[in-house]
């Protein structure tokens, strides 16, 4: 089984606050190609990191969805769609290998 994590931000990259019929948009395709998903909206998720000298920072919101296989092709088109979706010039996709207890 595998846990896989899609980091969103709130907000573009000129401060515009993101709709919430996006993230909505999002969560109900998730969920009908994997048959459930969480999504964590109420409490945006702090962000930072550095790129050379510069600290950015973003607020973020985050879906996870388990999948038994992970299809690194239909992973990466999903990526370039929310990168076009979000005007983001990259959207964090990570999976991680899970055991339910």
């Amino acid at each position: 089984m595998n846990l896989v994590q899609i980091l969103l931000p709130c907000m573009d990259n000129s401060g515009q606050p993101f709709a919430k019929e996006d993230f909505e948009s999002v969560k109900e395709e998730l969920a009908g190609r994997f048959e459930g998903v969480t999504a964590y909206l109420q409490a945006p998720a702090d962000g930072l990191w550095r790129q050379g000298g510069e600290a950015n920072a973003d607020k973020i919101v985050i879906f996870e969805v388990m999948t038994d296989e992970i299809d690194l092709a239909e992973w990466r088109d999903r990526r370039t769609a929310l990168e076009r979706q979000f005007r983001q010039e990259k959207v964090i996709i990570r999976h991680l290998p899970i055991t339910l207890i």
